[in-house]
């Protein structure tokens, strides 16, 4: 299976973890990379996941995954 890359335009590095947004709620969601790609989520690489910036009065909830 071939990896799923960084939706970040210019940006080859695979995927770590899964973006999506709520708009009408304003907030976003990040978390694992998700089971399969989604038209209506963007799959961002570690660097861009840990630079996430959302505009002004959002929210964002980062999901974790458990360590075990």
């Amino acid at each position: 299976m071939r990896e799923r890359l960084c939706s970040k335009v210019g940006c080859a590095r695979e995927a770590v973890s899964t973006l999506t947004y709520d708009y009408g709620d304003q907030m976003a969601a990040l978390g694992p990379l998700g089971a399969a790609s989604d038209p209506h989520a963007h799959d961002l690489c570690a660097i861009h996941t840990d630079r996430l910036s959302v505009p002004k009065g959002w929210v964002v909830v980062r999901h974790e995954t458990l360590r075990v």
